[in-house]
């Protein structure tokens, strides 16, 4: 499965648009990993433990889009775009949209 963020996939030919798919993901955050990542702000540098949970989160965001592009019939995604919110009580939101499609 292609997934590209462009609207088309250079050298390919698009046969069909399916529709629009997303991947939706909420994700909770512990409060252990809340007052490292607090400490972490205070004295500068980076919060590895939230970009590991963003990673994983974007991972599984788009692996939900392309199971539901392929039950669809496609074989591509295109112009995908990733979402990220905070929701209330430490809560992490990831969202892959995009457009499913059948490429030559």
């Amino acid at each position: 499965m292609i997934v590209t963020t462009t609207n088309n996939v250079e050298g390919k030919e698009i046969e069909e648009y399916l529709g629009i798919v997303a991947g939706e993901v909420i994700l909770g955050a512990n409060v252990v990993r809340d007052f490292l990542a607090s400490i972490t702000d205070i004295i500068g540098g980076r919060s590895g433990t939230y970009e590991s949970k963003l990673a994983e989160g974007r991972e599984m965001a788009i692996r939900e889009m392309v199971s539901k592009a392929k039950n669809m019939g496609a074989n591509a995604v295109i112009g995908v775009d990733l979402d990220f919110e905070t929701l209330r009580d430490g809560m992490m939101m990831c969202i892959a949209t995009g457009t499913a499609v059948k490429i030559k």
